[in-house]
């Protein structure tokens, strides 16, 4: 199906790119992207693809909005607070973007969840995007996406530092970089972190997976870029499968 004259109007400065064009748009339109934790990553990125035209966002969060949060998720206001946070970012995105379906599910994605689990709250997604805070969950979005073959686009940040890397078939997957959940994890919770970090961190992943969707430019898959805000440099380093890998090594 075309563009309406109104999605030509909306996204002119995607068709006027060589990389995206009408048919990228077009792809973009017919994605389904789901989107684990709805905070200070998922946040950002849910607007900036919302505001893409991705077809359709799937929300994925079990938590409800806190004064905390503020400092961050630009996506709530102060009159939000004690709300699930997926069911306000469903009502601020569609009043965003009407031509985006949003799917508000309000569930925690257990560290462990049971095949069946996994595949409900994943499948159909085109793309996923990790936006979570603590390893366990990080392992079992990682393992669900690896079982359906749907593209990962994972981020975290902590105090002046952030990351974003891909990982899909082929590629190492997230449990190849980090093999093994580190004895002292820490969360931003506990040590803090810069507001405007997680919008550059979500708006990376955003753009990542609108990359994914259309198939243009060159992948994080395989690779991770780092951030370092505080000296305002970044890096990027090539990642290698490992062949003892739980998850990835018999693929």
């Amino acid at each position: 199906m075309s563009l309406s004259p109104e999605e030509r109007e909306r996204y002119a400065r995607h068709i006027l790119l060589k990389e995206i064009g009408g048919p990228g748009q077009q792809q973009l339109r017919a994605a389904t992207v789901a989107i684990v934790g709805m905070g200070g990553l998922g946040a950002p990125a849910a607007l900036y693809l919302a505001a893409a035209g991705v077809g359709r966002l799937r929300l994925i969060d079990h938590d409800t909005v806190a004064l905390s949060n503020l400092q961050r998720q630009v996506l709530y206001a102060t009159k939000d607070i004690g709300a699930l946070k997926v069911e306000r970012a469903a009502e601020s995105l569609r009043a965003l973007n009407p031509h985006v379906e949003i799917e508000a599910v309000a569930a925690r994605f257990a560290p462990l969840p049971l095949k069946g689990e996994a595949s409900a709250l994943l499948d159909g997604a085109d793309v996923v995007l990790d936006g979570t805070d603590d390893f366990a969950t990080r392992y079992a979005i990682n393992a669900a996406c690896r079982e359906l073959k749907i593209p990962l686009v994972s981020g975290a940040v902590g105090r002046w530092e952030g990351q974003v890397a891909t990982f899909k078939p082929g590629s190492p997957c997230y449990r190849c970089l980090v093999p093994e959940i580190p004895p002292n994890a820490e969360t931003c919770a506990q040590v803090g972190v810069v507001g405007a970090l997680t919008g550059v961190i979500g708006s990376m992943m955003a753009l990542e997976a609108i990359k994914e969707i259309t198939q243009t430019g060159k992948s994080l898959a395989g690779r991770l870029w780092l951030y370092d805000a505080l000296n305002a440099t970044s890096r990027t380093i090539t990642l290698s499968r490992d062949p003892a890998c739980p998850v990835c090594s018999h693929e």
